[in-house]
């Protein structure tokens, strides 16, 4: 590169000087996602020269401001970034339980929800567990309530008893699939389990301040439930109050498949719609004063009137990063207001997505997070670029009835668009008539669910909230009928295999540069991104893959992944089908051909690889012929024995070590590929 290149380079380096917030959050999400990275924990020497790094980048960045200056700050945001996750995830260290336990579980319900078999699962603190070390007790357990549960009704506060089973968090069910271990850590989760015996109450909520906004919430749920049963009750309680414990599988599965899921989220639509209905009907009330309004700032008192009522919202819905998100956006678009500035920019998506991060920069990794501030960016950024070709050409006006009706197709259209590789790489799946349900659902959503909500709230104080309440059964249920009927739609959802590590990451900076760059610049972003979609299109799955426990194997066939058992193990089977882009159930997959033999002993044999998967009783008796036999045994048992010549195996102590493992077939062999490999160790691994 010659002088003047960069020169060049420096210049317009500079020119982005003034717009770094805008940057900011790429470079600090950048050191959160390598702090996630390295396989062992980064070491005080590492955070020291981070410090020094630090030090050395400030000093060039008020030294020489111009060209040098911008670099500099970026990378010190991206060692901030990378300390700020290091923090965090020492700050939520907490106990993790390494055993598995059987036995009395007692605790205070601090939060309730359900599970993927569709169970009520509460979440508990103050835990006690017989026979547990109290130093060693989880600050946090979560147990799902199978079986006859009529002894209790769950409320949050209550301290109950019931006999179960915990064990710690699992990793991940392949190699480099999704990491619950690392979320439980985050989330202060030291165990996990079931129960099939009867929850039962030792004591009622007993008035404690910390959990005073949850009993509301649950209070609040509780009542629209009781106005509205069924699915309508269960939605409104959600869009209300952020409680999901009452909506059934096959709702949220329609939701989903529809692109309406984002409905059930208090995010930027809910609470745009109910800080912006409360502003408008506060502004409307008090023009009907005209002594006050043509004394006091009206707008400004409806906008911290909105603000107030955000506050509000945002502690019932339990903040979420959505919501934390949508709330700091309302927030800085009513400040702007009380300053008579603008605020709907990329600045204040900039400073939501910095708050965020610095308060809980786990969130990075999140489809939550990565969904929401995808969607708000792309929002924001399109609807300026209109904003300024109406200011610099003569468009032609468009009726007032229509305006509405445009904005929520360009909304949802661009929404959905810059949401769709999240969620098909996080969720395998994607809706081709989202659009659709979005346009028929949405304004129904905001003309006039949300604004019963508050109209509901307001009724609530002299207890006519019913009133309200009961003009939402019919909205909701069209939207619910929406979701049923576009989910069931033939060829309404589509799936994806999930796409290599690298795809995610190099789609979010490319589209970043792509809004934030200016001319002709931009488009140099579209090469990688091209990479991105070349790679996830061409990837390739595992061609076996063998559960943590030994007691599940999946092959790879021309008919899609053969599965050695019907039941059992049904979180594994069901994320290698997700992953796979697979439609198939776990007894779909069983059926399939591929695996031979008999029930305890199913071989099969591949290209350069001969498997056979040894279960039930009296396996490690058929061990030293299958072994003989086949070059690849799997055992789901512990076995203590010497190590067998001739082949190599796979047991519940080995696995135990190396978590869920893949095995890839290439052109001169086979090798093994675990979820944990030898040299891990981070804070949250076991």
């Amino acid at each position: 590169m010659n002088k003047g290149a960069v020169v060049n380079l420096l210049s317009r380096i500079e020119e982005e000087r003034g717009r770094f917030l805008v940057w900011a959050p790429l470079f600090f999400g950048t050191g959160i996602g390598l702090y996630f990275v390295p396989l062992r924990e980064p070491d005080i020497a590492t955070y020291t020269t981070l410090a020094v790094v630090v030090l050395i980048c400030a000093s060039i960045a008020w030294r020489w401001p111009w060209g040098g200056g911008p670099l500099a700050r970026a990378v010190i945001c991206v060692a901030l970034g990378f300390g700020v996750a290091g923090a965090r995830a020492h700050w939520v260290a907490g106990p993790v339980l390494d055993f598995r336990y059987y036995g009395p579980i007692e605790g205070r319900i601090i939060a309730m929800d359900r599970s993927q078999s569709d169970a009520v699962r509460l979440t508990l603190d103050q835990v006690r567990l017989n026979d547990v070390n109290p130093a060693k007790l989880p600050n946090r357990v979560r147990v799902s309530l199978h079986g006859d549960q009529d002894f209790l009704t769950p409320a949050i506060g209550q301290r109950i008893a019931t006999t179960g089973h915990l064990s710690g968090p699992n990793g991940p069910v392949e190699p480099g699939g999704f990491d619950f271990q690392r979320m439980a850590w985050f989330r202060g989760i030291g165990a996990v389990g079931y129960t099939r015996s009867p929850a039962l109450l030792l004591s009622p909520p007993m008035g404690e301040l910390s959990l005073a906004v949850g009993r509301l919430r649950q209070t609040i749920a509780n009542r629209v439930r009781e106005v509205l049963p069924g699915d309508s009750g269960a939605f409104a309680a959600t869009i209300t109050t952020g409680d999901r414990s009452s909506m059934d599988r096959a709702t949220i599965d329609a939701l989903r498949g529809s692109n309406l899921a984002h409905l059930l989220a208090i995010s930027g639509l809910h609470m745009g719609l109910l800080t912006g209905f409360v502003f408008q009907a506060m502004r409307v009330l008090m023009g009907l004063w005209p002594r006050l309004s043509l004394n006091v700032p009206v707008k400004k008192l409806a906008a911290v009137t909105a603000i107030g009522a955000g506050v509000f919202y945002l502690a019932l819905s339990g903040g979420a990063v959505a919501t934390t998100r949508a709330f700091i956006m309302v927030t800085t678009m009513f400040v702007a207001i009380l300053f008579d500035r603008r605020a709907l920019t990329l600045r204040a998506v900039a400073m939501a997505a910095m708050i965020v991060l610095i308060l809980t920069p786990e969130a990075l990794v999140e489809p939550g997070f990565q969904m929401s501030f995808a969607a708000t960016t792309a929002l924001v950024a399109v609807f300026a670029w209109i904003r300024d070709r109406s200011r610099n050409g003569t468009p032609r006006r468009l009726p007032g009835w229509l305006r509405p009706v445009l904005a929520v197709v360009i909304s949802s259209a661009v929404a959905g668009l810059a949401t769709a590789p999240i969620g098909a790489a996080h969720f395998n799946q994607v809706s081709h008539y989202g659009l659709v349900a979005n346009l028929l659902s949405v304004p129904i959503m905001g003309a006039v669910i949300m604004p019963l909500a508050v109209l509901a709230a307001l009724l609530a104080v002299v207890r006519l909230e019913a009133l309200a309440l009961s003009l939402m059964d019919w909205p909701i249920r069209w939207i619910l009928w929406v979701a049923d009927t576009v989910s069931s739609l033939d060829g309404a959802i589509g799936k994806v295999p999930t796409p290599p590590g690298y795809v995610l990451p190099l789609l979010a900076v490319t589209g970043i540069f792509f809004i934030l760059l200016r001319g002709r610049e931009k488009w140099v972003a579209i090469l990688p991104t091209m990479v991105a979609l070349v790679g996830w299109a061409t990837v390739e799955r595992p061609t076996v893959l063998i559960s943590s426990s030994g007691g599940l194997v999946g092959v790879m066939t021309s008919d899609g992944r053969a599965l050695s058992k019907s039941r059992g193990e049904g979180f594994a089977a069901r994320s290698w089908l997700e992953n796979d882009g697979d439609v198939a159930t776990q007894q779909m997959a069983f059926e399939r051909e591929g695996f031979s033999g008999q029930k305890g002993q199913l071989e099969i044999n591949l290209s350069g690889l001969s498997l056979t998967h040894l279960t039930g009783r009296g396996a490690e008796d058929r061990l030293v012929e299958a072994c003989a036999a086949t070059d690849l045994v799997v055992l789901a048992a512990w076995r203590d024995g010497p190590v067998l010549d001739g082949c190599a195996l796979l047991d519940r102590k080995a696995l135990a070590q190396s978590g869920a493992v893949a095995v890839h077939l290439e052109p001169g062999g086979w090798f093994i590929e675990p979820s944990h490999p030898e040299d891990l160790s981070r804070l949250w691994t076991r």
